[in-house]
């Protein structure tokens, strides 16, 4: 449903098809179609899997299996990593239902060849159209029970209830699982926040069809792209944490080094105290919730822990923009931050524009950050 809304909102088909082939992976065909449920138009989207390959090889596969599938493809690094993202969280609320470790935990349908084209074919068609942003509103997880591999259930199952953790939810109605794991991963790694639609320009809307038909509701998903205006809507953060007491000091600036190539958005350390009163150093990290396995996959490299935390926090950040004036040492960009509204609340000489005017006029940093704080305000 995911992709078929995509797919609905303007994303080719046929591009799909042939970057999804770039996974290595066989046995499958993929079908599009034009379906109506409940009076709505919509694009349903299936993977179809030969009969040949539902195996016990093919529908039970551990986490290692999966990421190593995705890590040797040819698709972007992006859309892997949003994808392995994606399936350690499943893999990670099977661990806790089960109570087994996660390299322990068998994907079963989740594990199967189309779930994997499933949740790389969202990644991809994510960041084909260049979705920046995602909004969910809150998930109608249906009612009843339903039926799987370990027997039956009620709605939400198990493992779409550990998924779901921290997003609204709720049940009205319709009978039957309307959100299963693998839509919950998809939605609770990749949402930013969760609510009412933000204001925006809505530029495409696309509805992605289910299987069944409900009478007297659609059975879609729908997608609405648009363009809206930065910090109008708080914006969800993953910050991870670590206590380190035992790390050679010359590694932490390596370390934040890498961690800020890797696309964190911010790093720093604070000195503290830790059990049996050794001095340490607290690690804290923030990042795209979608980026998380990939810092803490650098962090168990190049440190000494043995563990992480993690939480996602909301942040209101306020709209920047840069803009250039000239001084008598040249052009210096201007940061400039606005809020809602439009209203200047802070702005200041980009750093690196002032150091260089410094070096080629062998002035002071201080005189050119100076002069271009006059020439903005004079602008």
């Amino acid at each position: 449903m995911f992709i078929g809304a995509l797919l609905d909102c303007g994303l080719d088909f046929e591009f799909l098809k042939s970057e999804l082939a770039g996974l290595g992976v066989e046995g499958y065909e993929l079908s599009l179609a034009r379906v109506d449920r409940s009076g709505i138009s919509a694009a349903k989207f299936d993977v179809h899997v030969h009969s040949h390959h539902h195996g016990h090889e093919h529908s039970h596969r551990h986490l290692s299996e999966i990421k190593r599938i995705i890590a040797s493809s040819a698709l972007p690094e992006r859309v892997k990593d949003r994808a392995q993202a994606i399936f350690r969280r499943i893999g990670e609320a099977e661990a806790k239902i089960h109570n087994l470790p996660i390299e322990s935990v068998h994907f079963h349908e989740v594990g199967a060849i189309d779930s994997i084209v499933d949740i790389a074919g969202a990644c991809l068609a994510l960041d084909a159209l260049q979705i920046e942003r995602i909004i969910s509103s809150p998930l109608h997880v249906g009612s009843g029970t339903f039926t799987c591999a370990h027997g039956t259930y009620p709605v939400p199952g198990p493992a779409t209830a550990e998924l779901l953790k921290g997003v609204p939810i709720y049940s009205k109605d319709i009978e039957g699982e309307l959100v299963t794991p693998t839509g919950a991963a998809i939605i609770s790694t990749l949402a930013r926040s969760y609510g009412q639609t933000p204001l925006m320009r809505i530029e495409r809307v696309g509805y992605g069809a289910g299987t069944r038909d409900y009478p007297k509701f659609p059975n879609v998903l729908r997608a609405i792209i648009g363009e809206t205006e930065a910090g109008d809507t708080p914006a969800t953060v993953m910050v991870i944490e670590a206590n380190i007491d035992d790390l050679n000091p010359q590694v932490f600036g390596h370390l934040m080094e890498k961690l800020l190539a890797a696309g964190a958005l911010d790093l720093f350390y604070t000195p503290v105290q830790m059990k049996k009163n050794r001095p340490g150093v607290l690690v804290t990290l923030l990042c795209q919730p979608q980026d998380r396995e990939r810092m803490t996959e650098i962090i168990f490299r190049e440190t000494t822990t043995l563990g992480l935390r993690y939480r996602n926090e909301q942040r209101e950040i306020l709209r920047r923009e840069f803009v250039t004036v000239e001084t008598e040492y040249g052009p210096i960009r201007i940061k400039v931050a606005r809020s809602k509204d439009g209203r200047v609340m802070n702005h200041s000489p980009e750093f690196e524009d002032c150091r260089a005017a410094a070096e080629q006029h062998q002035v002071g940093l201080r005189e050119v950050q100076l002069a271009a704080f006059r020439a903005y305000l004079k602008s």
